[in-house]
């Protein structure tokens, strides 16, 4: 089974996109464990927060990968993973717990997805970033961490229509 990834900075279509690439290729994707944490807990978080939702989010990405895989499903999509914690980590309090950089080190995946940052910013109760700047320094967070590790990755632009067709094909060729 393929494991793909997608990344990237707030509001960039991750979760529409994994969605929507599920529902396609009938499996499952991993949420964004996050959201529902930071709904339940309050918007403030501490640097310590971070590990507990690392950690929520490797149990919900353990727990969603053997559904997927007592289905015999091809693929499961993963909204989010270590390199989100860490950069979300390094961007807000400028360090990285390890524990979540050895999770990066221990996981693999199949392929990466980076939401590229050309649709416009949708606020939501959660969302920190609307201002330009930080969108294009997160974006190159991502980018500069893609572009220094071994798993094959694509960039995906366009309205949510166009990313997934984009997205889409790519699925279909690594299939």
């Amino acid at each position: 089974m393929k494991k793909i990834v997608v990344i990237g900075p707030e509001s960039t279509g991750k979760s529409s996109l994994c969605e929507q690439l599920a529902k396609h290729f009938n499996t499952y994707w991993c949420e964004e464990y996050a959201r529902q944490y930071l709904l339940d807990n309050g918007k403030n978080y501490s640097f310590d927060e971070l590990l507990t939702i690392a950690k929520g989010q490797l149990q919900l990405e353990e727990e969603t990968t053997r559904k997927a895989q007592a289905e015999n499903k091809e693929f499961v999509f993963i909204d989010t993973d270590m390199y989100v914690m860490k950069v979300w980590s390094e961007y807000v309090f400028e360090k990285c717990d390890n524990f979540i950089l050895d999770e990066i080190v221990r996981r693999q995946y199949d392929y990466y997805f980076l939401a590229n940052i050309d649709l416009p910013w949708t606020p939501d109760e959660l969302r920190e970033y609307p201002d330009e700047k930080p969108r294009i320094e997160l974006f190159h967070m991502y980018k500069d961490i893609l572009e220094n590790q071994s798993t094959p990755w694509s960039l995906i632009s366009g309205t949510g229509e166009e990313r997934f067709e984009m997205a889409f094909k790519i699925v279909e060729s690594i299939s």
